[in-house]
């Protein structure tokens, strides 16, 4: 088979996976009249999704891989997953943090990225339930030689809570502390994310504390990847229509575009070569 073939063939599953991620299922007669292809491409092409554990297949088609609705990764587990995205992702969301103001990072890799880029951002008054957000502006910005802070550092306020296995700081304890502060942006890590569940979360104490980051927040900014849509975890914790502006990578396909541009108002594509605003959903 020739480059150009192999090409055909990565895009034609690329296409299908998402439609299955998507729809929550599709049929083979459906993708035959869809991509112009003979039944027995499909077949092949649901064959090799279903070897890298993509896609499991049933009668007639193909549904998305279950996977229990309360399993949570770890962090070590999460970083390792889409890291080129999650950078794209982190450097254009640092720009919507203006120096000065009060902003708040809720647990997740991509938002622990986002922290990285937010050092170069003077002035912060940064809120979050994350310990290794937390890490990354204590290791990055030690005191000066009479022990105050330095010009421009951050102010970091850790809230307490119960540690989960993405090592965010949920429960009662966190509740509390975030209820009585208010800040002018949020950067919200989600777990999945789809139209039907909205943003959810595998941890019922996490979709809790969610909900009041997003109640504190005058600006609702979620930051996740493409591979994120279509999960849905055990709790649901916000509509898409909370959300203000969501950044996320180039790997969402035009059509899912589409669908999250009708229920959100802020659209951003990251990228290499910086981030685009998608027509029609002003940030």
């Amino acid at each position: 088979m020739s480059d150009n073939q192999n090409l055909l063939a990565e895009q034609r599953r690329a296409l299908i996976l998402d439609e299955v991620r998507r729809r929550g299922g599709v049929r083979v007669n459906e993708l035959t009249r869809r991509l112009n292809v003979s039944d027995m491409t499909v077949r092949r092409d649901l064959d090799a999704l279903t070897r890298q554990g993509l896609v499991e297949k049933v009668h007639g088609g193909a549904v998305p891989v279950a996977e229990p609705s309360t399993h949570e990764p770890g962090f070590e587990a999460k970083s390792t997953l889409e890291p080129g995205a999650k950078e794209d992702i982190a450097r254009a969301a640092a720009a919507m943090a203006a120096p000065g103001s009060a902003i708040a990072l809720s647990g997740g890799t991509t938002t622990y990225t986002l922290a990285q880029h937010l050092l170069e951002v003077p002035d912060l008054t940064v809120v979050t339930n994350s310990v290794r957000v937390a890490d990354v502006f204590h290791a990055a910005q030690p005191p000066g030689p009479s022990g105050a802070a330095r010009p421009g550092a951050a102010t970091v306020v850790l809230t307490g809570g119960v540690r989960t296995p993405s090592d965010a700081l949920v429960g009662p304890v966190a509740d509390r502390a975030i209820a009585s502060l208010h800040f002018d942006v949020l950067f919200l890590g989600v777990h999945g994310i789809s139209v039907e569940a909205g943003l959810s979360t595998p941890n019922l104490a996490e979709a809790e504390t969610n909900r009041r980051l997003m109640r504190s927040a005058r600006r609702v900014v979620v930051v996740a990847d493409h591979t994120k849509w279509g999960t849905v975890g055990l709790s649901s914790f916000a509509t898409l229509d909370e959300v203000d502006t969501l950044v996320t990578d180039a790997g969402l396909s035009s059509r899912t575009r589409a669908d999250m541009a009708e229920h959100v108002p802020g659209l951003l594509v990251a990228g290499p070569d910086g981030p685009v605003d998608e027509p029609g959903a002003g940030v």
